[in-house]
């Protein structure tokens, strides 16, 4: 007995003491790289590889406008983690043959079930910010959604995009109605297919990251929209309007009995409200005490989704489409080549994981692909 508690005090110091890798190392070297220049896109091989690449070609000021988190950065951190507490349980002996990866959602067919997400000054990358963006979506068939604070204007960016393809755009709103209004016709007019309205900065968040450099934290976000707000809302555009930003069951819920076509789950990327719970805890939350929601409605999500394996955690749980924001602001520093390496990368490590998990259509995966016992821990119970 006194032999184990000794060893536990020997081994909990080191676990308290264990560094956060903002990247795994992956064997990407950069050493040889002069500070301010790019490595070869060739050498790319994860998500994270990008980053790593950018945090060393672009000015500090650019590179921690995308990486800020909120006050501590714990839920920033934590995000990047917490995937681990969700173990795979493979199926073996099936016809893997032939894996698909497409999904539908909304009545528009996409070649993946991951996405551009919206993320605010692509610019500060590469001098075609968006446009790349848009571009490389729109030639692999997967959705990309511009954020209303894009470097590019709306139009520009969606007139990159190649014909046929299908864009939703991201909006906040104004407290100035005529604002506000001007923002929506511009949306329609450009021809994206949906909006995501984001409900989860009623005020900016603490940032000292960006902060430091001189980034402003001044908005016109409206701070009194509210479900009553949604509603009039959605009377103001033909387009489909998701509540972007959904962190708990009860706003789920909510979202539904207002009649949301789909609800995104996300906590902004960690920049908003530091400690706030990660959306993949959000996702068990509502699978644990209301299942019946990704039934009703259609699911989006985020939060530090750095592989394939992540993804498939998510659909797993009832999540139709996964979005990622920084990864592909990263990837843009190489362009537009970039940006469609990243969503190879993607694609080739969704097809192997899915194949390797026993899952021929991504859209058939259920819970019993996943261990969810760790994560549960971490759920509120209600």
């Amino acid at each position: 007995m006194y032999a184990v508690l000794f060893l536990l005090g020997l081994a909990l110091p080191a676990l308290a003491e264990r560094p956060f890798l903002n990247e795994p190392d992956t064997g990407l070297v950069l050493d040889t790289v002069q500070i301010g220049a790019l490595p070869a896109l060739k050498d790319m091989f994860t998500a994270p590889d990008f980053e790593a690449a950018a945090r060393h070609y672009m000015p500090i000021r650019n590179y921690s406008y995308y990486r800020t988190g909120s006050s501590g950065e714990f839920s920033y951190r934590r995000a990047l983690e917490i995937y681990d507490q969700v173990k795979l349980r493979p199926r073996l002996l099936r016809d893997m043959s032939n894996v698909s990866l497409s999904q539908k959602i909304l009545g528009h067919t996409f070649s993946t079930p991951f996405f551009i997400a919206p993320a605010a000054n692509a610019g500060l990358a590469h001098p075609r910010a968006e446009l790349n963006l848009a571009a490389a979506a729109g030639k692999a068939g997967i959705l990309y959604a511009p954020s209303l604070s894009a470097t590019k204007p709306m139009e520009e960016i969606a007139a990159a995009a190649p014909p046929g393809s299908i864009l939703f755009h991201q909006l906040y709103v104004s407290a100035n109605r005529t604002k506000l209004l001007s923002d929506l016709k511009r949306i329609e007019d450009s021809g994206y297919k949906a909006i995501f309205v984001t409900v989860d900065n009623p005020i900016h968040g603490i940032r000292p990251r960006e902060a430091r450099y001189g980034f402003s934290n001044v908005t016109d976000h409206d701070a009194r929209f509210s479900w009553r707000s949604y509603a009039e809302l959605r009377k103001l555009t033909k387009l489909p309007v998701i509540p972007k930003g959904i962190q708990t069951v009860e706003d789920a819920k909510m979202a539904v009995e207002a009649g949301a076509p789909g609800i995104y789950i996300s906590n902004h990327g960690g920049r908003q409200l530091d400690s706030s719970q990660l959306p993949i805890e959000t996702v068990l939350e509502i699978y644990t005490h209301a299942p019946e929601i990704f039934k009703k409605t259609e699911v989006f999500a985020d939060g530090g989704v750095r592989y394939g394996t992540d993804v498939l955690k998510f659909l797993a749980m009832g999540v139709k489409m996964v979005g990622m924001g920084r990864p592909f602001m990263f990837a843009n520093v190489f362009g537009e080549e970039g940006v469609t390496a990243l969503i190879e990368i993607m694609r080739r490590e969704m097809w192997i994981d899915a194949a390797n998990l026993g899952v021929k259509d991504v859209r058939v995966i259920d819970t019993s692909y996943v261990n969810l016992r760790r994560l549960e821990q971490f759920v509120y119970q209600m």
